[in-house]
């Protein structure tokens, strides 16, 4: 099909709503990072006068903020043990298994991401609550891997898929076990992909509303319970200075997952990450 040639106006205007189109998506982020820097107490834009008071009350040791900000990390990171555990192991079966009724187990693994997280929140709820759990740090990471996991076995199955089976069983024909060939050739090539999980993973679990609003307690409150509640009940100007730091924390663990990804190269065998000899 002959393509008509691009004139001058057809340049600007494409330039012209696309940049009006990243502005506009940009607008609510300008807005809370500018928002949080002003002094007065009832969060106006744009301030009129600057002060970095809020972000010195997010961080005072022993505050609310900081004790739910150590709770929101520590329960991220059992999330981030737990999917990378199940994501490696099921992603495994699925891209390099033979298993029965494939599709379904397939569509199982990732039900809890079409499944409304309300829904989920409440049946966790039901099953915690008479074991007396709620509040728990572990219970509360339990429910957020029911989320994180399928992420994590997302970005595994596209991560072994990429990687040469060739290579696995040239290892194999040499005499290298199961295990070997996961540990110094599978796993290896496949770094930049746990990474980019554990990361989704410590990402989803820290910003999760619904399951931590379900099982927290007065005493184990995580971030965005906090927030909801200094929302709800209350103008906290404090609130913008989290969310400018939850901004800040999601640009940077994107960058990192596109460095990772860029250096591992895993696709690439010119840039594939060092395995470690078999002999």
């Amino acid at each position: 099909m002959m393509e008509l040639p691009a004139t001058r106006a057809g340049h600007i205007g494409r330039a012209l709503s696309a940049t009006a189109i990243l502005l506009f998506l940009a607008m609510p982020i300008v807005i809370i990072l500018v928002t949080s820097f002003g002094a007065d107490g009832i969060g106006t834009f744009p301030p009129k006068e600057y002060s970095t008071h809020w972000y010195e009350q997010m961080a005072a040791p022993g505050g609310n903020w900081a004790t739910s900000i150590a709770l929101s990390s520590l329960i991220a990171s059992l999330t981030t043990v737990f999917s990378l555990i199940l994501g490696a192991t099921a992603a495994t079966a699925l891209a390099r298994g033979r298993l029965p009724l494939h599709t379904a187990v397939y569509g199982l693994v990732l039900a809890p991401l079409l499944i409304p997280q309300v829904v989920i929140a409440l049946g966790l709820f039901l099953f915690f609550e008479p074991v007396g759990m709620l509040g728990s740090p572990l219970a509360i990471a339990l429910g957020h891997t029911v989320l994180a996991a399928p992420i994590a076995i997302l970005i595994m199955i596209s991560t072994l898929r990429g990687i040469d089976e060739r290579l696995e069983d040239a290892a194999a024909s040499m005499g290298a076990n199961r295990m070997t060939i996961a540990r110094r050739i599978t796993f290896p090539l496949a770094t930049p992909g746990l990474i980019a999980a554990a990361v989704f993973s410590f990402i989803t679990s820290f910003d999760e509303f619904f399951i931590a609003q379900f099982m927290s307690t007065p005493d184990t409150r995580t971030l965005p319970v906090l927030v909801f509640n200094a929302l709800q009940f209350d103008v906290d100007p404090t609130v913008t200075a989290v969310s400018a730091v939850l901004i800040g924390l999601a640009v940077l663990a994107l960058a990192l997952v596109a460095l990772v990804r860029r250096l591992g190269g895993h696709r690439d065998g010119r840039h594939a990450l060092p395995v470690e000899p078999l002999t």
